[in-house]
């Protein structure tokens, strides 16, 4: 049975729940199985959540490499077992920084960064996560990933507040921990530091002002908007060039065949064999969003040169 909804939606997750609630519980609200999210959020964090459902679940993996874009709460002087303020609290320290040393402690860290990720993840080690290591007690060494940090900008004015909170707007790559960045400039600093909120602001081209909660997901279903908001998986290739194949091929195209470029229609006017744009739509390894000729999209194709085809490779179509 085909999925109900396909595509991504950008939810907004609330604090308390884990990114595998949300999944959760939108199975239950649209009655479908196959969804997925495409990053995890803390179980304290709000945000963009960008969540895969039926065919989009393909676009997981994709998603997930997006950058990000973070806005943090830090504060300074203490150190904590999970490196945010959830946690127990290991150490406290006298906070002696001013605005420049925290400008060049947080500077230190844009660009190219090795961190350690935090014990309290879901890393898997060994075939156990982290986090449960950590619960009973147990810290293993962690190989330092690299990741990067395209900035970090000061939200706050001129002065660090009286309890030695800062916020920071991040944006980052993949696999960034925060509150390990909030830990590791506390470290830098030399009196420890610890995240005490963390809101996710972006990832990809999903932002937080489009981003609803599971109850106007509820809402939505009910008056029959939900479409509105769920984008097409073809979404996130717009900028890949278009092709649209004769009709006389669509039966290839509904069972996922690959195809020839003479199925191709002609669009451009100046003839398809002796333009730059035929050189570079038949370039071996060319991507392209593939439509028939009523425009039903069916995903994501690479050209290969040796045997003149376009071969799929994301598909999307559900008969």
């Amino acid at each position: 049975m085909a999925n109900k909804y396909n595509g991504l939606i950008n939810i907004y997750k609330e604090p308390g729940f884990t990114s595998n609630d949300v999944v959760a519980k939108l199975r239950g609200i649209l009655k479908q199985k196959k969804i997925g999210h495409t990053g995890t959020l803390d179980p304290d964090a709000v945000g963009v959540l960008v969540v895969c459902l039926g065919t989009g679940t393909k676009l997981v993996e994709m998603l997930t490499d997006h950058d990000k874009e973070y806005i943090a709460v830090c504060r300074l002087g203490v150190r904590t077992d999970t490196q945010d303020m959830s946690g127990k609290v290991l150490e406290e320290a006298p906070v002696n920084v001013t605005r420049d040393d925290l400008r060049e402690a947080v500077a230190a860290f844009v660009g190219d960064y090795d961190q350690i990720p935090p014990m309290f993840s879901a890393i898997k080690q060994n075939g156990k996560k982290l986090y449960e290591l950590a619960r009973e007690g147990i810290e293993v060494e962690r190989k330092p990933r690299r990741i990067h940090i395209d900035a970090i900008t000061i939200l706050d004015d001129e002065k660090l507040s009286g309890d030695h909170i800062f916020t920071m707007e991040i944006k980052c790559s993949k696999g960034t921990y925060i509150r390990t960045l909030c830990n590791d400039i506390g470290e830098r600093l030399g009196c420890g530091a610890a995240m005490q909120s963390l809101a996710r602001t972006r990832v990809g081209a999903f932002s937080l002002d489009s981003a609803i909660t599971l109850s106007q997901v509820e809402e939505m279903r009910d008056n029959g908007t939900l479409e509105d908001v769920i984008k097409s998986p073809e979404y996130i290739f717009r900028d890949l060039d278009v092709i649209h194949v004769k009709d006389g091929c669509r039966a290839l195209l509904e069972n996922g065949n690959s195809f020839r470029k003479d199925n191709v229609i002609n669009e451009d006017p100046e003839g398809v064999n002796d333009t730059e744009f035929s050189k570079e739509m038949f370039k071996d390894g060319n991507m392209v969003r593939v439509y028939a000729q009523d425009d039903t999209f069916f995903g994501i194709y690479k050209y290969d040169s040796r045997t003149r085809q376009f071969k799929v490779d994301k598909f999307f179509f559900e008969k």
